[in-house]
């Protein structure tokens, strides 16, 4: 399912002119992507009492997609990828705290602030190689967690930013205690997102996000900018996440300091490593697994949950290439390949 979105077709498209072009394929719906996007609707009758957890896994799983893009397609590795979340939630936060509380027009601002954000800092990002990315977004980020700390006035501190009051979504429906519209909004808008993102990878620019992860020095052979591109992803990834961070913050109605945290940023790491980079619905999937996980796991042993985690991710790591929708795909490969 998801490897489709890594190849091209071996035949040549022909356009009105006579020449001749790759056809890219990817666009059309395999029919288990449908069900993965029907599965959710089924959570709203039957599992009510989850609803909540629900739009969390639904906002983290769009976080995950926007360090997919820039990590998984374009190679750019991203440890502080946190700090574009957090700016994200607190513009939502402070516009509702200060009496705008439009939700579509407050993800809007957000996107285009974390965009910002993410343009100006690229410059510095992708002009190193992994150690150095790491450790430039890495610092970006606890700048960014230790400024909002002491802007106390401002954002709340270790308090965190309360107030956060939203209007009614289109004028009509209003954010409740059972997260019933919380959870619908979010899952509309990873889904619209999904679709730009899907159709953004099976484009000529997603094929060249994959030739600059391969092989970046051979893009400029070809007559491609290498800092544009990555210039552009960055920026691109930065304004989704900063969408996801709005949606935090809309629909939890509270924006905390851990928004900007370290932890937020490395657990998205392993959440793409569970789940598998470069394929999008890694993304979800991965984000999922770890978020369900942590959650019955820490039922059930809330002092040593981790260590669980940990396992399953060594175990991932070890016994699937490509997380779990490498390793089931390896798996389909073979089994597909056994005479009948």
């Amino acid at each position: 399912m998801a490897d489709k979105t890594a190849t091209l077709a071996p035949a040549p498209a022909r356009t009105q002119a006579g020449a001749a072009r790759p056809q890219l394929t990817g666009e059309r719906w395999h029919p288990l992507e449908i069900v993965f996007w029907l599965l959710p609707l089924v959570v709203v009758p039957l599992f009510p009492g989850y609803l909540v957890l629900g739009s969390q896994i639904l906002i983290v799983g769009l976080f995950a997609l926007s360090l997919d893009l820039i990590l998984g397609y374009a190679g750019i590795v991203s440890l502080g990828h946190a700090a574009f979340f957090g700016v994200g939630a607190y513009v939502a936060g402070l516009l509702a705290v200060h009496g705008w509380g439009e939700p579509i027009s407050g993800l809007l601002i957000a996107a285009a602030a974390a965009a910002l954000l993410g343009f100006v800092v690229s410059f510095i990002v992708v002009r190193g190689h992994e150690l150095t990315q790491l450790m430039v977004t890495l610092g970006i980020g606890l700048m960014l967690f230790e400024a909002a700390n002491k802007a106390a006035f401002i954002t709340g501190g270790v308090d965190g930013l309360s107030g956060v009051t939203m209007w009614k979504l289109l004028g009509v429906f209003e954010f409740g205690l059972a997260g019933k519209v919380a959870y619908l909004y979010s899952l509309v808008v990873l889904f619209l997102l999904f679709l730009v993102l899907r159709r953004l990878v099976n484009s000529p620019f997603g094929l060249s996000l994959r030739g600059l992860r391969e092989g970046p020095r051979r893009m400029p052979a070809i007559g491609a900018s290498v800092l544009r591109l990555q210039v552009r992803v960055f920026t691109i990834g930065a304004a989704i996440a900063g969408v996801a961070g709005a949606l935090l913050a809309q629909t939890t109605q509270f924006v905390g300091l851990e928004v900007l945290g370290f932890t937020r940023s490395a657990e998205l790491l392993i959440m793409l490593v569970l789940g598998g980079t470069g394929r999008l619905y890694g993304a979800l999937i991965g984000t999922a697994v770890f978020m369900l996980a942590q959650d019955y796991l820490a039922g059930i042993n809330p002092v040593y949950w981790q260590f669980w985690i940990g396992l399953l991710l060594v175990a991932i790591v070890m016994f699937a290439r490509g997380g779990i929708l490498g390793g089931a795909a390896t798996l389909l490969e073979r089994f597909g390949s056994k005479p009948r």
